[in-house]
């Protein structure tokens, strides 16, 4: 593994090709691979600057995209607070029109909202409805990027929740995934990553990675899925 400034990891960014979006995707954890307490509680299990990091990843897309219950639980605005940059479009996956209508990012202005849905739900408005059919389990992970492609969203991070980046990895959507390690243990609580059991250790994914340490104690794994590394 090579080792490199938080900096200089954001321009390893793969470039969207014109047929298919790039999707990156983040995850926070702890040491011990905890998302979140039993209770729920997760702010902020990763520090500043981490927060910071995830801030710029968002001023480098053209759209973030969560699962509805992420919305539900957490009330995020999905913007660029921390740092300088534009504010990506928000993305909600939300199959049976949970989605809020008091929920602060339809009524913020900063960007526009697009909520994958069923094509007999109407999403509360302003919300822009990005309707597809449902597989087994919820919408491929392929269709969604196929269909924000369409709309011109050529850049797309997928930050949560676990389930919405265990399908997106389980499908092999996803190009570069940045995982936040706090030094922190829980020893109970949510999983990070849940996704479908392997038998062996050649069906496990082996991403070429990079690792940077922050100075507040984080640690970062720039992790590039298209490309895999090999024991000598």
């Amino acid at each position: 593994m090579n080792y490199a400034p938080a900096e200089a990891l954001l321009p390893l960014m793969p470039e969207a090709g014109e047929t298919r979006s790039v999707v990156v995707a983040q995850l926070g954890q702890t040491l011990d691979g905890r998302i979140a307490t039993v209770t729920g509680a997760s702010k902020y299990i990763n520090g500043y600057q981490a927060l910071d990091h995830l801030h710029r990843l968002r001023a480098h897309v053209d759209a973030v995209l969560v699962g509805v219950s992420t919305v539900v639980a957490d009330d995020p605005r999905l913007t660029v607070r921390r740092v300088d940059g534009k504010h990506p479009a928000r993305v909600v996956i939300d199959p049976n029109g949970r989605l809020p209508a008091d929920w602060g990012g339809l009524s913020d202005g900063a960007a526009p909202v697009y909520v994958i849905t069923r094509p007999d739900l109407t999403p509360p408005p302003p919300a822009i409805a990005v309707p597809l059919e449902p597989e087994a389990g919820g919408f491929a992970p392929d269709a969604i990027v196929a269909a924000l492609h369409a709309l011109g969203l050529r850049r797309i991070l997928v930050e949560g929740g676990a389930d919405t980046l265990a399908r997106f990895l389980d499908a092999g959507a996803v190009d570069l995934l940045h995982v936040l390690v706090a030094p922190m243990i829980l020893g109970s609580g949510k999983e990070g990553f849940r996704l479908a059991p392997v038998d062996s250790l050649d069906e496990a994914l082996r991403p070429v990675t990079r690792v940077h340490a922050f100075d507040d104690g984080d640690v970062l794994f720039t992790c590039d899925l298209r490309r895999s590394w090999q024991r000598d």
